[in-house]
């Protein structure tokens, strides 16, 4: 049985956010991270020293390895962030500035 069956639940309407340039699906309620992983994307952002891959590690905003720039906006945490209609949303590189 489909899950949203068993919570009776009646989700909105999907929408998109463009990731580095690609459409993906969102579903409403959800944080970036959750939209990321859901499209098969684990990393998103590269450390500042050797450009290492991060993404999701403590998935409640202390540990901040899940950085990503939306809407030109550097530092914001994804696993924190709800998705929007029509984010754009890009992989971070170091502190997210012209550094």
């Amino acid at each position: 049985m489909n899950p949203l069956e068993l919570a009776r639940a009646h989700p909105e309407a999907p929408f998109t956010v463009r990731f580095d340039g690609r459409e993906i699906e969102a579903l409403p309620g959800r944080t970036i991270a959750a939209v990321l992983w859901s499209a098969g994307i684990t990393a998103w952002r590269g450390t500042r020293g050797e450009g290492q891959p991060r993404g999701v590690f403590c998935g409640i905003g202390v540990c901040f390895d899940c950085l990503v720039t939306v809407n030109d906006r550097p530092n914001q945490r994804a696993c924190l962030t709800p998705a929007t209609p029509g984010a754009d949303i890009r992989t971070q590189e170091g502190t997210g500035h012209d550094d």
